[in-house]
């Protein structure tokens, strides 16, 4: 699917995307969905080596589950967190996260953990997308989260997590849309220049 008229086109567009992604899922063999990414792939292994601080995300819907990673992470050594949405104008952290810990309610069915000791600055950001591209764009919500967390985190590796029936030929890109560094489908990992 492509389309080359920007904004408006961004919603028809997430409409697509989500409906291929529902369509997708349901089709999905319930064991493979289950094994879908709880391995994290050696080649994105080798570009986390040495983070610290991973941020996942816990999955609503249909999206491609990044809190299975976690197991994975912590016995790297790694502090996993989540991110808590501050507000309606696209603002949010990231708190360490256990997956035995409970989580709170938050804005947009979305569940985060309780604050502890505060928000983490992360090493990597794992983004769910709604779409993705090639040229290695995201398509998100629509709400700015994630741009604004790239933005606010400019050193963190970008990692976008999607069913492969998400991909789109050509995504319009806005000026302050930040490129993904890789993106992870349960089929393969497709990796943009490392810098």
């Amino acid at each position: 699917m492509s389309d080359d008229t920007p904004a408006a086109d961004k919603t028809a567009l997430r409409a697509i995307a989500r409906q291929r992604r529902t369509n997708f899922v349901a089709t999905l063999d319930p064991l493979a969905h289950r094994l879908a990414f709880k391995a994290i792939p050696s080649p994105l292994a080798r570009r986390i080596a040495d983070a610290q601080v991973v941020a996942l995300y816990m999955a609503v819907d249909d999206e491609a589950p990044a809190q299975r990673m976690a197991a994975q992470l912590q016995a790297q050594g790694k502090t996993v967190a989540l991110p808590r949405v501050l507000d309606r104008l696209g603002s949010m952290d990231f708190l360490v996260w256990q997956p035995e810990d409970q989580l709170v309610p938050g804005p947009f069915r979305t569940s985060n953990p309780e604050p502890g000791d505060g928000p983490v600055t992360p090493d990597v950001i794992v983004a769910p997308l709604v779409g993705f591209d090639r040229a290695m764009n995201r398509l998100g919500q629509g709400g700015g989260y994630y741009d604004r967390a790239f933005a606010r985190f400019p050193d963190a590796l970008r990692v976008g997590i999607a069913w492969s029936a998400q991909e789109i030929d050509t995504l319009p890109a806005d000026p302050w849309d930040l490129p993904l560094d890789i993106i992870m489908t349960e089929v393969e990992l497709i990796e943009g220049p490392e810098l």
